[in-house]
């Protein structure tokens, strides 16, 4: 099976995987020097650390929930959409994901984030144009949930968790790579949008 990944999906599922494994269990430091830090990164132009935050993550659990999130949709798109624009993808949301975060905590020396999802809510995003007549399950919920559907309920949920700032959870890294997913795909194909309706019958 997994020879059958392309080859973006399977160099990023390799870089996640590992080094993230190497930060919680193999060298001592690591995390905390990959951890994004917008205070750090607003007075020490730390900007690397907008590239290895993405790649580590806080536990085993947070790990496991983006790989198997990013495998189930990465794969399909990169053959969907090429390589090339599979990877420029990734990369714009995770980058473009951190804006807010950036904004928000810039002040804050005690603030730090990590982990895959803004890069992933875009792969999620883009995909679901594109396949947008696909079900999406959400354990516990035993139901599979419209594709369409779940976007309109992800965006709104995002967005009000995001003005709650509870948690540890990144709702607004998770916003901004679902909105870059959106946007990369009105950029580079605004067709998509067209034959997704008419997928849907609408």
């Amino acid at each position: 099976m997994f020879e059958q990944i392309g080859p973006g999906a399977r160099t990023l599922l390799v870089l996640i995987v590992s080094l993230s494994v190497l930060a919680l269990w193999v060298v001592p430091g690591m995390l905390d020097k990959c951890v994004l830090r917008p205070y750090r990164l607003h007075r020490d132009r730390d900007y690397l650390a907008l590239l290895t935050s993405g790649f580590v993550h806080a536990d085993l659990g947070h790990l496991l929930f983006n790989t198997l999130t990013f495998y189930f949709f990465a794969v399909p798109l990169e053959h969907r959409i090429g390589t090339t624009k599979f990877l420029l993808l990734y990369f714009a949301g995770l980058l473009l994901s951190q804006v807010t975060s950036y904004y928000k905590h810039r002040n804050d020396p005690e603030y730090a984030t990590l982990g895959a999802s803004g890069a992933i809510s875009a792969v999620l995003f883009a995909a679901i144009v594109y396949m947008p007549t696909q079900s999406i399950y959400i354990l516990p919920i035993p139901v599979p949930i419209p594709a369409p559907l779940f976007a309109v309920g992800y965006l709104a949920y995002t967005y009000w968790s995001a003005k709650q700032a509870r948690g540890r959870i990144n709702h607004d890294a998770h916003l901004g790579g679902a909105l870059t997913g959106l946007a990369f795909v009105a950029l580079f194909d605004p067709g998509a949008y067209a034959r997704a309706l008419q997928l849907l019958n609408l």
